[in-house]
């Protein structure tokens, strides 16, 4: 049971707005089915983000782990910068 508690979550998701001081807004995408008609759909979650020293740009592709909550809408934290955007945003 000890590594298994200890786990916490990551997801990789592309960073769609960086407005707020330390925070930003990243869209993660997944592919559903529909149970009844089988079409495979495309849905989109985002979350708050906490980035510690603002490196993040917009379309950056970022990891981001589970911690603890950090505000009323941040309980992610982001560990680090995957893939640049391909333009300076």
């Amino acid at each position: 049971m000890g590594e298994s508690a200890n786990k916490r979550r990551e997801w990789v998701g592309r960073v769609v707005s960086n407005k707020m001081n330390k925070t930003v807004v990243v869209e993660i995408e997944r592919s559903v089915i529909h149970p009844l008609y089988r079409k495979v759909l495309r849905r989109v979650t985002k979350f708050k983000a906490h980035d510690e020293e603002n490196a993040c740009k917009i379309g950056d592709r970022v990891r981001m782990v589970e911690t603890r909550p950090i505000s009323k809408d941040k309980h992610m934290r982001v560990i680090e910068v995957v893939e640049k955007g391909r333009r300076g945003e």
